[in-house]
């Protein structure tokens, strides 16, 4: 799992570990990551030209010692100070020691030229709100001559905390963070400006908090989580999912949606709706039925609103699914028709699932500001609607629903395993069917969301491309044993 932690917990553990070690100790620790970060991306140092972008705060000082070991093994480097009469002091002391110069920033044009690296050492994790004209204009520059850049810490101008971006910000090649990850590396919009991630531990660790703010699964965490049949097992120990999906407009939904229910290892899916001579031709398997989910028969969780339409029927369905008292994934249409209501009053686990459109209808505001504010956004909704919400977009971010009278907030999911081919039509009935299969398995709902949306980003990567929603469908499985060794169903019994 990658931990992400505010600035203030962050700020909170360097302040412990710095009072346990020699004065400077912690700034060298990171000035050698980060050196050895741009010998790697440099490949030859000697002879290389290097141009430090030097703020006044500690980045500066990082890419200040950075760039001095990088000058003893015979780069050429040059710092461009943005406050001169600022620079950190023993930082710009090692740097001219080691054969390096420093020009104030609005002389650097000559020396960004002939650069082959850049170090983005301009603010830090406190900064916000895009940086002032000297510094943008020095960004520009470098921007213009196309010089890979490496951040420190974090690029210039991003929020480290919400992950958002106001004004001009540095668009990093890479990141060398120190000692943890922050929300912002990991949240888009910023995380599109970070570039590769290069985690440096300088120690850290033991004064970390073990809740983080953020969490972004890895391959271990979710095979961690996805259930593994027994010789024990029958189609209700594995999970039995309803779908209520499809409508006359919009009848692939159905079907997409019980794929992504099959391949996602469900025990046995019933489908309600009109679309029940569509799923019985792609999936005999399907158990099916017109007359409502309340009569569906047995199910352990239930997917409710991918091209379910507004009508009547699509209201009614909704109620009687909401009435259940398994858990509940809402999608698409259901979020639509969802009365707020409805949903704070279950006491079975429910589990949203917009995309950016959605939410902001949810929350009453423009989608602009969802996409703007991802971070916030979701866990506002989370906390309005006591439901656990995975928002999709551009990085999907599932947040918890909150605890009765629980204290704090627990930590935001991030899925690593996006990729905008899954901007194509039907893919979010997929990933619901699948999630719901793994809600019917007895998973929480957080956990269902970030295997769901873990797996589902991951058979994108696989399918063939360009990918539509159901080859994703189709990649599942492989998606599953790349994750576990195994594929989603694999055990022992034959019967059902």
């Amino acid at each position: 799992m990658r931990n992400a932690y505010s600035v203030e917990t962050v700020r909170a553990a360097e302040r412990a570990l710095m009072a346990r070690l020699p004065e400077g100790a912690l700034m060298r620790r990171a000035a050698a990551g980060l050196a050895a970060a741009c010998a790697g991306m440099l490949g030859r140092v000697y002879g290389a030209r290097v141009v430090l972008l030097v703020g006044s705060g500690d980045n500066g000082g990082d890419a200040l010692y950075a760039g001095a070991r990088l000058a003893r093994r015979g780069a050429g480097v040059t710092a461009a100070l943005l406050a001169p009469d600022r620079a950190h002091a023993g930082g710009l002391g090692a740097l001219r020691a080691a054969g390096g110069r420093a020009v104030p920033a609005a002389e650097a044009a000559p020396y960004v030229a002939r650069a082959a690296l850049v170090l983005d050492g301009i603010t830090g994790i406190g900064g916000r709100g895009g940086l002032r004209p000297e510094a943008a204009e020095l960004v520009r520059t470098v921007r213009e001559f196309g010089v890979p850049v490496v951040a420190v810490d974090l690029p210039s101008g991003v929020d480290a905390d919400t992950g958002e971006v106001r004004g001009e910000v540095v668009r990093a090649h890479a990141t060398v963070t120190f000692g943890a990850y922050k929300p912002g590396l990991l949240v888009d919009p910023a995380r599109a400006y970070a570039g590769a991630l290069r985690f440096v531990d300088i120690g850290l660790g033991p004064y970390l908090p073990t809740a983080p703010d953020v969490q972004a699964p890895q391959h271990a965490d979710v095979d961690g989580l996805l259930p593994r049949p027994t010789a024990e097992s029958d189609k209700y120990r594995r999970g039995v999912v309803g779908v209520a999906a499809g409508s006359a407009r919009y009848p692939g939904a159905a079907v997409l949606a019980v794929a992504g229910a099959l391949r996602g290892g469900a025990g046995a899916v019933r489908y309600v709706g009109t679309g029940t001579d569509a799923v019985v031709r792609a999936f005999p398997e399907a158990l099916v039925s017109a007359d409502g989910p309340a009569r569906a028969g047995r199910v352990q969780a239930w997917v409710v609103g991918p091209g379910l339409g507004d009508g009547p029927q699509a209201r009614t369905a909704l109620d009687e699914v909401l009435a259940a008292d398994v858990p509940v994934l809402v999608d698409a249409d259901g979020l639509r028709l969802l009365d707020p209501d409805a949903v704070r009053a279950r006491t079975a686990p429910t589990l949203l699932t917009p995309h950016a459109g959605e939410a902001a209808a949810l929350l009453g505001t423009a989608r602009e500001e969802v996409e703007a504010r991802r971070l916030a956004s979701v866990r506002e909704l989370a906390v309005r609607l006591r439901a656990t919400v995975l928002l999709k977009g551009s990085t999907t971010l599932v947040a918890p629903a909150p605890a009765p009278g629980g204290d704090g907030a627990s930590p935001v999911r991030v899925n690593p395993t996006g990729t905008g081919w899954l901007a194509t039509a039907g893919s979010g009935d997929v990933l619901s069917g699948l999630t719901g299969a793994l809600l019917a398995a007895g998973l929480a709902a957080p956990e269902a969301a970030s295997a769901g949306a873990y797996l589902h980003g991951l058979a994108a990567r696989l399918a063939a491309r360009p990918p539509t929603a159901s080859t994703v469908a189709e990649a599942l499985p492989e998606a599953w044993h790349s994750v576990t060794g195994t594929g989603a169903g694999t055990g022992t019994r034959t019967t059902g």
